[in-house]
């Protein structure tokens, strides 16, 4: 396992010159590379992982995505980002996510810490996606047009579909079950402060629809080969 993740390890930063990632992989890491990995590789499988920043959540889900070979997601929020704004929230929730998962199928990681929790709707929106797998009242009838129209022209080739082709509300379901299916969330918190609590009291589906990862302090032999 760890000759398979420091191969893998530099296969990415070869791939991804511009921020490659300089990690010492000692055997806890590897150990969370393992969770990580087996719980975005299973069916509408999410993740909380559970750390003080700079235990390495971020760095160590990129592999094991890099691993998993799926692609990711992490929001960039400049200035004024906010949930409704453009580029903000909502539509990074349309265009980036459900539109790729839903009508390609692509296999996504979501990764989401707590320090870009900007607005509190942004986590009532994660927990919609971690029960249903879809946000309610996200697309306007426009977009519901644009999608169905995507979808018959991505899928017209494949006969299963052929029976619901005709039906716009059946493709429309058959999109949100792609998505549904195609999309795992991480989500990076720390369970330092009263945040935390206030959140997974509020949110409940942050614990029940996700795998819990604990990143405890790291061991001496962590240490000394970091050293």
């Amino acid at each position: 396992m760890k000759k398979i993740c420091e191969d893998s390890l530099e296969e990415f930063n070869n791939v991804n010159r511009s921020k490659k990632m300089d990690l010492v992989l000692f055997t806890d890491a590897i150990e969370h590379i393992l969770k990580i990995h087996r719980v975005i590789t299973t069916e509408g499988g999410n993740a909380l992982l559970v750390g003080v920043g700079g235990s390495g959540r971020k760095s160590l889900t990129e592999l094991a995505v890099f691993i998993s070979t799926f692609e990711i997601i992490v929001l960039d929020m400049p200035k004024g980002y906010d949930f409704n704004t453009l580029p903000g929230w909502r539509d990074d929730m349309k265009q980036r996510l459900f539109m790729n998962c839903g009508i390609e199928g692509t296999p996504i990681v979501f990764l989401f810490s707590d320090t870009q929790i900007i607005n509190e709707a942004f986590v009532e929106d994660i927990n919609n996606m971690l029960n249903n797998g879809k946000i309610p009242n996200l697309y306007n009838q426009e977009d519901i047009n644009l999608i169905i129209e995507n979808v018959k022209d991505t899928k017209k080739h494949d006969p299963e579909f052929k029976e619901i082709a005709e039906d716009n509300i059946a493709v429309m379901k058959y999109f949100e079950d792609t998505a549904k299916n195609s999309l795992h969330i991480v989500l990076a918190m720390s369970p330092i402060g009263d945040d935390f609590k206030r959140r997974l009291r509020m949110f409940p589906a942050l614990v029940n629809c996700c795998t819990i990862d604990w990143f405890l302090a790291w061991p001496k032999d962590a240490l000394q080969s970091v050293a």
